[in-house]
C-alpha cells in the first residue's frame, strides 16, 4: 500500500474524516459486523441487531453511499454484503490497540 502523502491534502483528510464519521456510529458497525456473515436482506439484519426496518435502511443507505457496502437486487428484494473488507482490518487494529491501552493501565494498577 502506498504512503500516505504528507502533510495529507485537504481534500484527502475530509474523505478520510469522512469514513471515519461513518463508522463511528454503533448501529452501522453492527449491521457490518452482521454481515460479517454473508449477504443479508433488511429483514435479516432488523433480526440480527433489534433495530427498526426504518433504522437499518436508513444506516445501509449511508453505508452504501460511502461504498462499504453493496446491494443485489433479486427480484423485489435486496441483499446487501460487505464491499470493503477491510472495514474488519481497521476494526481489528483497533480492537488491538485498545488491548494494549487497557493492559497497560492494568499494569499501574497491580501492586
Amino acid at each position: 500500500m502506498p504512503a500516505l502523502p504528507r502533510p495529507i491534502p485537504d481534500q484527502l483528510v475530509e474523505v478520510i474524516a469522512q469514513r471515519f464519521r461513518i463508522l463511528g456510529e454503533p448501529t452501522r458497525i453492527r449491521l457490518l459486523d452482521a454481515l460479517r456473515d454473508g449477504p443479508a436482506t433488511v429483514a435479516d439484519l432488523q433480526a440480527a441487531t433489534g433495530a427498526s426496518q426504518q433504522n437499518v435502511s436508513k444506516h445501509l443507505g449511508l453505508l452504501l453511499d460511502s461504498g462499504m457496502v453493496r446491494r443485489a437486487k433479486h427480484g423485489n428484494r435486496s441483499s446487501f454484503s460487505i464491499a470493503d473488507e477491510t472495514l474488519f482490518r481497521l476494526c481489528e487494529q483497533v480492537c488491538g490497540s485498545i488491548r494494549r491501552q487497557v493492559a497497560e493501565l492494568d499494569s499501574l494498577l497491580t501492586p
